[in-house]
């Protein structure tokens, strides 16, 4: 079995379209506007180790930056797209590898995503390359998976408060939170139902609801809320779109409504978030910028 699919250059490789009894590679990685597509069968983890990359997934839409990673469950199939200067690496998992995992550390991954100190990074690499160069099988990624699972070290707290009289039940139901969670995150353009979460989840409305609260302290409502507006600010400071057109993109029906929230999580209109940011300030400075702005009460004698 090969050890690694390298895709470059603007190339473009699928795994679906390769018979499921054939080989699959273990260690993957993109770069420079290549893509990969990988299948329903493997539980990947991917690193962002220069520039950024374009996920879409089951799940929906990222974007990696530098340093990020993200995992996705096996029925995922994410489709991951470099930067003209992206490099993105990542191990493609299947139920042996997972096992030996188990085996090794007792614990599973999980889908979700998050940062990497630059010594993880590094590490992750040079574990990565020594997979790759050395014969197939499943021992040449014990050291890999290890660090991979390093990654994941704060779920175990969050396993811990999960329901379930067994581990191995905790572990299943954090699985599918996280999963909602990730859902969440990747259409933070828009309204999430909770009937989406639950038809993602198999549980039913009320128990994803009073799961997903206890576990993230945040309902999922008040969290597609909090990403929608933290995906307007991103849209504010790094594009040049319209306030509308910025509402609109952030899942908001009209500008009003947009206002109101903005300012209710951000303390200041907009306009004032956008000017304070192209103005080198920290959008906090505009909230006071916008009470100096405020007219002085006339004074009757």
């Amino acid at each position: 079995m090969r050890q690694v699919a390298w895709v470059d250059r603007g190339q473009s490789v699928s795994f679906e379209k390769q018979p499921e009894d054939g080989p699959r590679p273990n260690c993957v990685g993109v770069a420079r506007l290549g893509s990969l597509q990988t299948s329903g069968t493997v539980f990947t983890v991917w690193m962002q180790l220069r520039g950024s990359a374009w996920v879409e997934s089951r799940e929906g839409r990222f974007r990696l930056r530098q340093r990020e990673w993200i995992a996705f469950e096996k029925d995922s199939r994410p489709l991951i797209q470099a930067s003209r200067d992206g490099l993105c690496i990542g191990v493609a998992l299947d139920a042996n590898a997972l096992r030996t995992l188990g085996d090794l550390a007792d614990s599973g991954l999980y889908a979700g995503h998050g940062l990497m100190s630059r010594a993880e990074a590094r590490t992750a690499l040079h574990l990565w390359r020594e997979a790759q160069a050395k014969e197939p099988g499943s021992h040449v990624l014990r050291p890999l998976l290890l660090h991979v699972a390093s990654l994941q070290r704060d779920y175990s707290e969050g396993v811990q408060r999960c329901p379930g009289r067994s581990r191995l039940r905790k572990r299943q139901v954090f699985s599918r939170m996280q999963r909602a969670r990730m859902y969440l995150e990747g259409n933070s353009h828009r309204v999430v139902r909770i009937g989406e979460l639950a038809e993602l989840t198999n549980f039913s409305s009320w128990y994803l609801s009073k799961t997903f609260q206890c576990l993230y302290e945040e309902s999922p409502q008040s969290l597609s809320a909090r990403l929608r507006l933290e995906r307007a600010a991103m849209l504010l400071r790094d594009t040049d779109m319209m306030i509308s057109e910025v509402a609109a993109a952030s899942g908001f029906d009209n500008c009003c409504s947009f206002a109101r929230a903005f300012r209710a999580r951000f303390g200041v209109p907009a306009s004032r978030y956008r000017e304070a940011v192209c103005a080198g300030l920290p959008p906090q400075s505009a909230k006071s910028a916008t009470a100096s702005r405020k007219p002085m009460a006339s004074v009757r004698t």
